[in-house]
């Protein structure tokens, strides 16, 4: 049998381990699942017959080789940082090699070495990156097919709570990292071009300029932009593009509500604060505010930020208890983010029966024999359950078919690569249907990058 082995069985990992499982005995397949926590596989390949797990510290040199050396292929769903050491081996033993991660500056530097010996790593082969790349170049590469010429290109990505599971204020709960949900858009400005014009929105800014969507059977949306939009032109070949944005999508007023956050100061990373495991969540909130002998923490709140009231923000801060007495952060030496994720983790965790959802969108502009024109592509996947979520299936099953078709020959590209070739990325959106990870087009009106969406 050919061996398949998968490092990492995290919740992304789900779905691709139950596809590839599914797929085992028509296709001669071994699925070894390593992770630190050998119940953690255990329970993924659930006793299956063409599975087995093992314990694996990706730290332990022997033990990563001798499992690397024993596959015919690697998938990597460990943490982005620890994929060098994988692939380093990967190139020494001759396996080929995917991840869902960005391709690192180090991952990059192997593209010579990996060519020489005819090997394929392919890399943001998850969901974004990997079906936002696949989903948008179908499209750019069959407008300029046709003759097209490409004038605007925007894309949207935002896991969500299923409208079902959707019970509070914020519209909002964890479907993924928390952490990267706390700290995100920090480090840089968020870039962009804009009809040719270059823009740039600093992190203090950037959650008071979003952009409106509509997503056809679920309503009204918002996205803000992420941190480096510019790097996509040289990826899609749209180097001479006008507009160029790609966001992160939430409900309408997560952002404006989010925005008293990061001004008052605690999704900063950068420091520790003092006695922190002691302090209630009123606490820490009293410690971003100017003392006052007489004004309430509330009271301080509503007028520095000049939040009134019966602002709806006003309620969804409520809601998240930051201002209660008898809560403790119970986080020694803990960063401003860490103490805000802990309060968040309390009413954005998922309930047992709750549903995640992703939503996808793309915006495409362009000239046609003198004629603009404008093609919206939108996508929205529901979570079956805690295990199977949305998130997996999205994550999950693009890397699980890159693989079967990398091991089957039907991928020969090698180098270290990106789904952009047409030969990867339309077999794979093909199969992907099968699952429900479907796109939908429809031709409207070109309105270019419109002043008058952006709140």
């Amino acid at each position: 049998m050919r061996n398949i082995l998968i490092i990492g069985a995290g919740r992304s990992a789900s779905s691709l381990i139950r596809y590839l499982l599914d797929k085992s005995s028509e296709e001669n397949l071994h699925i070894i699942v390593a992770d630190m926590n050998k119940s953690a596989a255990e329970e993924k390949i659930n006793n299956h017959k063409n599975a087995s797990a093992i314990s694996l510290n990706v730290f332990d040199e022997k033990d990563r080789r001798a499992a690397i050396k024993n596959a015919a292929i690697v998938i990597s769903m460990l943490p982005a940082r620890f994929h060098l050491e994988v692939a380093k081996d990967c190139l020494e033993f001759g396996k080929n090699m995917v991840t869902a991660s960005y391709v690192s500056k180090e991952m990059k530097a192997l593209n010579n070495d990996v060519k020489s010996k005819g090997l394929t790593f392919m890399n943001e082969i998850g969901l974004d990156p990997g079906v936002d790349h696949m989903s948008a170049m179908q499209v750019i590469d069959r407008i300029r097919d046709n003759g097209g010429k490409m004038l605007l290109f925007e894309s949207f990505t935002g896991g969500l709570v299923a409208p079902e599971s959707d019970t509070n204020l914020w519209n909002y709960k964890f479907t993924w990292n928390p952490r990267n949900v706390v700290v995100a858009g920090q480090g840089s400005a968020s870039k962009f071009i804009q009809e040719g014009k270059y823009k740039y929105i600093p992190y203090q800014k950037l959650f008071r300029r979003t952009e409106f969507l509509n997503i056809d059977g679920y309503g009204r949306f918002e996205g803000y932009a992420n941190r480096d939009s510019l790097k996509y032109r040289t990826i899609y070949g749209l180097n001479d593009i006008p507009t160029l944005y790609r966001g992160t999508i939430r409900k309408v007023g997560f952002s404006r509500a989010w925005n008293v956050f990061v001004q008052l100061g605690m999704t900063d990373d950068s420091y520790q604060i003092e006695d922190s495991e002691n302090m209630t969540y009123r606490d820490f909130t009293n410690s971003f505010l100017a003392y006052n002998p007489t004004d309430s923490v509330e009271l301080k709140l509503r007028h520095y930020l000049k939040i009134d009231q019966d602002d709806i923000i006003w309620d969804k801060l409520m809601e998240l208890n930051i201002f209660s007495k008898t809560k403790k952060v119970d986080l020694e030496n803990a960063t401003p983010a860490q103490i805000l994720q802990k309060i968040l983790m309390d009413s954005w965790t998922l309930e047992e029966d709750d549903k995640d959802m992703i939503v996808m969108c793309h915006k495409f502009g362009y000239e046609y024999k003198g004629e603009k024109r404008q093609i919206e592509s939108q996508m929205v996947v529901l979570g079956d359950d805690q295990t199977y979520t949305a998130m997996a299936k999205t994550v999950g099953l693009p890397v699980a078919i890159a693989t079967l078709k990398i091991l089957n020959g039907e991928i020969t590209k090698t180098g270290v690569l990106i789904p952009i070739d047409k030969k990867v990325y339309e077999p794979i959106l093909r199969e992907l249907e099968d699952y429900g990870v479907v796109f939908t087009e429809k031709e409207v009106p070109y309105l270019g990058y419109n002043p008058e969406n952006v709140s």
